[in-house]
């Protein structure tokens, strides 16, 4: 069983990732399309590569080339320089014509020239630095970068220990590679045959490199996008949980003022209305409080309906029980008859009021789910008193009907329900017209509505009687009707099936008449 507080927390019982959840991921599914931008700088960083290499290829031939055309004497000078001017070691291996891929030790710029480059020890460099080569190694896997073989020099610095003066030698062509140096910087490599003169032994030229430049240039990118990623992600996460706070905290509050509605407390649970928001929530949250308002009314109005049907159908059902007790003891066949007679009476009322019980609580349902059509008042109205009058409902009242033109009284609803509401006005004015009283029925067109009345020549309501009259069961009678011929809820029917209809009825006065009751329906008139 879940705790009451789970269901608080997810009023289903199930386990759901929360809306606020869903913000956070769609915001950084975002920003991880920002984060590809990494895989852009081993893309970028290839292409700086790439570049070097072309350009590393283009200057060991024009270095070869020079070599070759200077003199002697001068070469070592011009490596020296030449060397420091590129920013690499530039070394020369004489091959020998017995033993093309050993050859002898090489002649080195470094020697003329100095380092240009130093080989650095990840061990003995600061922790900024290895934090950055951490970095390196992390983006290398998630990009899926290339892995270059590691720069070690040959412990004997002989042309046969040089993969790549073996192959420029095999292919007559330039020779490049790409190498990992121990600080994870990129280590170029080059290699070609220098041009042979008559009076020089076959000679090659090995340049190397270290590109540390290509590593700073990178990182300073990796840092530029990591900045504004950090940035974006700040704001994205912010803006996330504004819209969490915003959204996800009132419709929170909402669901769990909903649930505890469902659970039955309604009259406990005040819905927020949320007055100061203007946009959909604010919307949604009216809508809800005046939905939960609306079921605590009809929740209201159920209970006093079932306590008003449970206290009308006491009074016949004891009066019935009286009347059949009685019945066995009573010799008298006279009594007898006029306790059968109170019995007749007594189950009569009784179908009477579960009939118009019934009627009463079916109404909303009916009308929720009926079929509107055009209807012509003045026709209907004619029609049912016709019946009427055929069937002596009338007695000594007379009733009268000013019928409209045809056309003029249409409304859109439920005619067989309207019918009901006029039936009952008329039947209400007639028991309380006096003998040969009148009563005046009317339909008519005004504005967008069309309005029915009907009169009665009777006492009249009261006025502080007018509102109550069209509660269900009231009891106001008129005088000499015998008890039990109505149920009381015959206006409370008439009221439902009119406001279902988008309609209103009132009880007033007659025009300039002493006494009387009006009733008054206004409808929606039909578009024309």
């Amino acid at each position: 069983m879940p705790k009451n507080s789970d269901l608080l927390r997810d009023p289903d019982g199930l386990r759901r990732t929360s809306l606020t959840t869903r913000i956070l991921a769609v915001n950084i599914f975002a920003l991880a399309m920002l984060a590809g931008g990494f895989f852009y700088l081993d893309s970028y960083r290839s292409q700086l590569i790439d570049a070097r290499l072309e350009e590393t290829s283009t200057q060991v031939r024009l270095i070869a080339e020079a070599f070759a055309v200077t003199p002697s004497a001068g070469r070592p000078a011009l490596l020296g320089k030449l060397g420091m001017l590129t920013d690499t070691r530039l070394r020369v291996y004489t091959l020998s014509s017995r033993s093309v891929g050993q050859g002898s030790p090489p002649f080195d710029s470094w020697s003329v020239s100095g380092p240009t480059y130093q080989l650095r020890d990840p061990a003995q460099e600061e922790w900024q630095k290895r934090i950055a080569r951490f970095l390196d190694r992390a983006i290398d896997v998630v990009v899926g970068a290339d892995k270059p073989e590691h720069y070690e020099e040959p412990k004997r610095d002989l042309a046969a220990n040089w993969p790549e003066i073996q192959q420029a030698i095999a292919t007559r062509d330039i020779t490049t590679s790409v190498k990992r140096a121990p600080d994870r910087t990129p280590m170029i490599t080059a290699a070609t045959v220098v041009p042979a003169t008559p009076s020089m032994p076959r000679q090659i030229l090995l340049s190397t490199e270290n590109q540390r430049d290509i590593t700073r240039i990178v990182r300073a990118e990796r840092l530029r996008l990591g900045v504004v990623l950090l940035i974006v992600v700040l704001i994205s996460v912010s803006l996330s949980l504004f819209l969490a706070r915003t959204i996800v905290r009132p419709l929170r509050r909402l669901a769990l003022a909903a649930h505890r509605v469902r659970l039955g407390r309604a009259r406990e649970v005040q819905v927020p209305r949320l007055p100061a928001r203007r946009d959909e929530i604010g919307t949604l949250a009216r809508a809800l409080s005046d939905m939960s308002m609306a079921i605590r009314q009809r929740i209201d109005a159920t209970e006093a309906f079932a306590a008003d049907v449970t206290h009308e159908l006491k009074n016949p059902l004891a009066s019935l029980r009286g009347a059949v007790d009685s019945l066995t003891m009573v010799q008298d066949p006279g009594l007898q008859q006029q306790l059968i007679d109170v019995i007749r009476d007594d189950v009569g009322r009784l179908d009477r009021l579960i009939t118009d019980i019934a009627e009463a609580s079916r109404v909303d349902a009916e009308l929720a789910r009926a079929r509107f059509e055009t209807i012509d008042l003045g026709t209907m109205i004619e029609g049912l008193l016709a019946s009427r009058e055929s069937r002596g409902r009338n007695g000594e009242v007379r009733v009268a009907f000013a019928r409209p033109h045809k056309g003029t009284a249409v409304v859109f609803g439920d005619g067989s329900r309207l019918t009901r509401v006029i039936e009952n006005l008329v039947e209400n004015a007639v028991s309380f017209s006096p003998a040969k009283g009148l009563v005046q029925v009317a339909a008519t067109r005004d504005g967008e509505d069309v309005v029915i009345w009907v009169e009665d020549e009777g006492p009249g309501v009261p006025s502080e009687a007018r509102e109550a009259i069209f509660n269900r069961f009231h009891s106001d009678r008129p005088d000499g009707e015998t008890f039990g011929r109505h149920s009381g809820l015959g206006l409370a029917i008439a009221k439902a099936i009119v406001e279902g209809h988008n309609g209103s009825i009132a009880a007033m006065d007659r025009d300039n008449a002493p006494h009387g009751a009006k009733f008054v329906i206004r409808l929606p008139a039909a578009s024309r």
